[in-house]
């Protein structure tokens, strides 16, 4: 596809040499042009932009308050926009700098300097690109679990850390499931820990498409999993549990372990609830229920006591 450029200017000659210019000598692969800066602006939320080239006189919309505009929206801030303009004057160079321009030529422009300064442009961009891929990557290795794809513990002391503070200024219901695949040793010496990697990952894959797109799915270590449940109050998520865990019962694989059949137990706490005032605390109460389940035969769920 290529890079993208857009160009505003009233004078549809000014664009026309632009742009012809630009394919002889530039590695834009894709060229925009109006004279309007609302239509611009239509143009960069619609399109892959990469470089604005933007005179100050256009119709609808001048080129400043198109600029403000997206130095005000966040995913479009960081393209870069160089200003055409017929002002040499040194003050008006630093105020467009000073509002968000990347550049700015002055015209009647020399094609080589045009094209000079847009590649410099051009280059920034794909570099500031490719630090946000990269950050990304490393944001998403921070905070997911490698195997299962699932968020790990970091993001689930966060979000629940995060509710902690909504729930108490709005007073709603937050609920934690701890689910734990019963006799998950067992399988991994009877069928080997790449099979029994296999039980993890269905199992996840299970989780992100049963719960509702709000709830945080995390895998809290082993064969122990964490379910973060906003909006929900104890019996709604006991509910939630006892679905999750006759699907597990239900989940069928394939190949060496094709007959087998898992379960697990599952423990379920809430806020505000008991005598919980705290993250650990809700995260106690979920393991107590769990263990609770454990003993109590697993393939159940329990619920932490509630006193009101």
């Amino acid at each position: 596809m290529g890079p993208g450029v857009l160009v505003v200017d009233l004078s549809s000659a000014t664009r026309d040499n632009i742009i012809t210019t630009l394919r002889e000598t530039s590695p834009f692969g894709r060229y925009f042009e109006t004279s309007s800066g609302s239509e611009g602006l239509k143009i960069i939320k619609n399109e892959v932009i990469d470089v604005i080239l933007c005179s100050l006189q256009l119709d609808e919309l001048s080129g400043i308050d198109l600029l403000r505009q997206l130095q005000q929206d966040e995913e479009l801030c960081d393209i870069p926009v160089v200003i055409l303009t017929r002002d040499d004057r040194t003050q008006t160079k630093i105020d467009l700098l000073e509002q968000g321009a990347s550049d700015y030529i002055v015209q009647p422009f020399d094609n080589g300097e045009l094209v000079a300064r847009i590649k410099v442009q051009l280059k920034m961009k794909t570099m500031q690109d490719n630090l946000k891929r990269s950050n990304r990557l490393l944001l998403n290795l921070s905070s997911t679990d490698s195997l299962t794809r699932l968020y790990n513990r970091r993001v689930l002391m966060k979000t629940l850390s995060k509710e902690f503070q909504r729930n108490a200024r709005s007073s709603e219901t937050l609920s934690l499931l701890m689910l734990d695949i019963d006799h998950f040793k067992q399988i991994n010496d009877s069928f080997g820990h790449l099979n029994g990697d296999i039980v993890l990952v269905t199992l996840a894959k299970l989780l992100r498409d049963y719960l509702r797109p709000y709830d945080v799915a995390t895998r809290f270590g082993g064969e122990e999993f964490a379910l973060v449940l906003p909006n929900t109050r104890l019996e709604a998520a006991k509910d939630v549990a006892e679905r999750l865990r006759i699907a597990i019962e239900e989940l069928q694989f394939s190949g060496e372990l094709r007959d087998l059949k898992i379960t697990a137990s599952i423990g379920v706490s809430c806020y505000p609830g008991g005598e919980i005032d705290n993250i650990d605390q809700l995260l106690q109460a979920a393991d107590h229920a769990l263990y609770q389940a454990k003993e109590g035969g697993r393939n159940q769920v329990m619920c932490m006591e509630l006193t009101l």
